[in-house]
């Protein structure tokens, strides 16, 4: 069974520890650094992050959220130059699923509790686009290509859930 609630300070911890593992100089996908300080910045500074736990307790998934202007990193930046999306947009991601949590509805979980977080706002997003099984599972979400960037050599792709 799936668990999602939104994360508490005492979560950091795990969160960076997930994100970590999964970063682009790890062999993942993810952009940025992650440690718990930053995760606990953006926890206390209400910068909403949905968490998915199994029937122990673990950790099975993680997606940060931040009202735009909260992130200066380049790329998000580029992608709202490229997408701003509406006046009540938000950035989603990242999102990060555990490796032996991969299929079992993770991110649908996660997703769902971020249309209840969040109802009727616009979530954007950017994926590398040779990163296909992330870009898939989100359009199954029912996102949508709005727009693409180039950002250090590589190509990415500006996802929405509006309309």
């Amino acid at each position: 069974m799936i668990t999602t609630r939104l994360a508490t300070s005492s979560d950091a911890e795990a969160i960076s520890g997930l994100l970590e593992a999964n970063s682009g100089d790890r062999g993942g996908m993810l952009l940025g650094q992650w440690p718990r300080e930053v995760i606990a910045t953006r926890n206390s500074s209400g910068q909403s992050i949905v968490i998915a736990t199994g029937e122990k307790g673990q950790l099975l998934g993680a997606l940060l959220t931040s009202e735009k202007g909260f992130d200066d990193a380049p790329p998000v930046r580029a992608m709202l130059k490229a997408w701003p999306g509406g006046s009540d947009a938000y950035v989603y991601g990242p999102v990060c699923v555990s490796q032996d949590a991969r299929g079992l509805g993770v991110l649908d979980a996660l997703y769902a509790k971020l249309q209840v977080t969040f109802p009727g706002r616009e979530a954007i997003l950017f994926i590398r686009e040779d990163n296909l099984r992330s870009l898939n599972a989100h359009l199954r979400l029912g996102m949508r290509e709005v727009a693409r960037y180039e950002f250090a050599d590589k190509v990415f792709i500006v996802l929405s859930n509006g309309a």
